[in-house]
């Protein structure tokens, strides 16, 4: 085994009779750089991830160890970064649902986004180990060390399976399952006699279609983040062999900038579609909850005036 880079951006080589290495497209799946087993192995995307939550946790505890009234450098950044979203989805959400849902809706948000820029830094792809000797897959002679954590179908999945499982726990806890039950299959609107027959017939069969729609949605979520970064991971890396290696830098420098736009904007609506979810399943407690908070007990408005 020996130590390879290719150079700036992401990459993945395979050998080819003179030892020389030619791009491919980069693999749909993460690929192992330790293996102590069939079962029991760690990825490159897996220390990606590592890397990018020990920075998050560095940053989180030099902004909090000695935190100050009028906070500077560190903890002024963090602070800005949390006040911004946590005001952001409570303007979705409302203030109560936003601070109860903000530890994972906001640290899913940064984690995508961090992560995301992270996989555009030059060597990530491109810096790993070159494999030989016999039984090695034509196609599998280098193994970078780090790839794109979202540009890995296990992470995005990971992500929205557990809000999934959150979601659920929210929404018997924001609104009781009776009420979640209701929410999906009671007719909304008042009705009598022939037409509330009608309307409940409908509104069964639009629940059945609701019901549907929520088990699609952790898959849509998964999907369109990996799609995503996957896709632009690869546009990378046939940008860069399109032309000679000495110029490889070259026509990527303008996708670099739009890559961590849609960096920005898959971590935006991820976590944004996370808190909509959430909002209309808990609508209606939201809706009481604001009321009762407004008007008080009964006979407050009329011993205020």
């Amino acid at each position: 085994m020996t130590f390879l880079v290719l150079g700036a951006g992401s990459a993945f080589a395979s050998g080819d009779a003179d030892g020389e290495h030619v791009a491919e497209a980069l693999p749909l799946s993460a690929e192992k750089v330790f293996e102590f087993s069939d079962h029991i192995f760690i990825t490159n995307s897996m220390i990606m991830v590592w890397i990018v939550a020990a920075v998050m946790i560095v940053v989180a505890q030099a902004a909090s160890r000695n935190m100050k009234l009028v906070p500077s450098g560190v903890q002024n950044f963090v602070e800005w970064l949390v006040e911004s979203l946590l005001g952001f989805f409570s303007g979705i959400m409302g203030e109560h649902l936003a601070k109860r849902t903000f530890w994972f809706i906001g640290t899913v948000f940064i984690l995508i986004l961090f992560s995301n820029w992270a996989g555009l830094i030059p060597g990530v792809g491109t810096i790993g180990l070159e494999l030989g000797g016999e039984g090695v897959d034509e196609h599998d002679k280098f193994r970078p060390f780090l790839r794109g954590a979202n540009a890995d179908l296990n992470l995005t999945l990971a992500m929205a399976g557990t809000f999934f499982i959150l979601w659920i726990y929210w929404a018997f806890t924001e609104i009781g399952p009776k009420n979640f039950v209701l929410h999906i299959f009671a007719p909304k609107g008042q009705f009598s006699g022939l037409m509330k027959v009608f309307m409940v017939a409908i509104f069964l069969a639009v629940g059945v279609i609701e019901i549907l729609s929520i088990l699609v949605r952790p898959v849509a979520l998964t999907f369109r983040l990996y799609g995503n970064i996957y896709a632009g991971e690869n546009m990378l890396e046939t940008l860069m062999h399109m032309v000679p290696k000495w110029l490889m830098w070259l026509p990527v420098i303008p996708f670099y900038f739009l890559e961590l736009l849609v960096g920005l904007v898959q971590a935006l609506v991820f976590s944004l579609l996370c808190a909509v979810f959430t909002k209309l399943i808990c609508e209606h407690h939201d809706e009481e909850h604001h009321d009762d908070e407004g008007h008080g007990e009964p006979g407050t408005e009329a011993a205020s005036s």
